[in-house]
């Protein structure tokens, strides 16, 4: 199979896998961006910190979001160490953020063994403007690699910004998901035939993109629904993948 799917705590089973057994680590994790107060960060889960009030999707919360900066620092700094043993040597890392969690993710990046190599941007057209200030209608990538890359051995040419915008209506099968072809274009990083590693999976949108592009896929998602959502994206990318020697071989 072309990926595998395991819900469950992502330091738990990150640490069950195998050393170099992936080429990219590319996941969105849970910002904990906001919350000034401790009753800020504890009273608001993340469907009333990322949706709006009359929102017409119900999409259950996930866990996480009620980490302070220092203990999210920490969290994401461990469970980078996990991935870097993970990543083969010249492999590559992305992580999104927000403007205010930035810093401390290049700085977990950093601590875990990453070489940080920059910042991309992506650019939410729907994004609502505010009176009296400038729009944020980004949000951000920070990427790194393993060591040194080796642009001979997968010699891809990517640009540093994106735009698009987040899915709605029936698409939008979870609270933070990313758009399918923001992330098509991510995973162009991972060299063709290799293996992706999402350890905040959500509802897949990763999974769904290295699949489409030829790459594998290892996810890990804490909550039950959106694993459950996941898997059923997974395998629908998976049969749109197949081809008729696919099918030919399997009879």
């Amino acid at each position: 199979m072309p990926f595998s799917l395991h819900q469950g705590d992502a330091l738990t089973v990150l640490a069950e896998l195998p050393d170099d057994c992936v080429d990219s680590v590319i996941t969105d994790p849970p910002y904990n961006s906001g919350g000034r107060t401790a009753k800020e960060r504890t009273s608001r889960g993340a469907r009333q910190k990322y949706t709006s009030a009359d929102a017409g999707h119900d999409l259950p919360d996930f866990e996480g979001e009620n980490m302070d900066q220092r203990s999210y620092g920490f969290w994401l700094t461990q469970i980078m160490t996990q991935a870097h043993r993970l990543t083969r040597t010249g492999g590559t890392a992305l992580l999104f953020t927000d403007w205010r969690q930035l810093p401390v993710t290049t700085d977990a990046l950093q601590a875990a063994g990453w070489l940080w190599r920059g910042v991309l941007a992506w650019h939410k057209p729907q994004a609502r403007p505010q009176k009296g200030r400038f729009t944020q209608n980004c949000e951000f990538v920070v990427w790194g690699s393993k060591g040194a890359i080796d642009g001979d051995q997968h010699p891809v040419y990517l640009p540093g910004l994106y735009s698009a915008s987040q899915p709605s209506g029936k698409n939008r099968r979870h609270i933070t998901q990313k758009p399918v072809e923001v992330m098509r274009e991510l995973v162009k990083i991972c060299p063709e035939r290799g293996t992706v590693l999402d350890f905040c999976a959500g509802s897949g949108s990763t999974g769904v993109a290295a699949l489409l592009e030829g790459r594998d896929f290892i996810g890990v998602e804490k909550t039950k629904h959106y694993a459950a959502v996941a898997q059923e994206r997974l395998a629908e990318s998976l049969r749109q993948t197949l081809t008729q020697d696919d099918f030919d071989l399997t009879a």
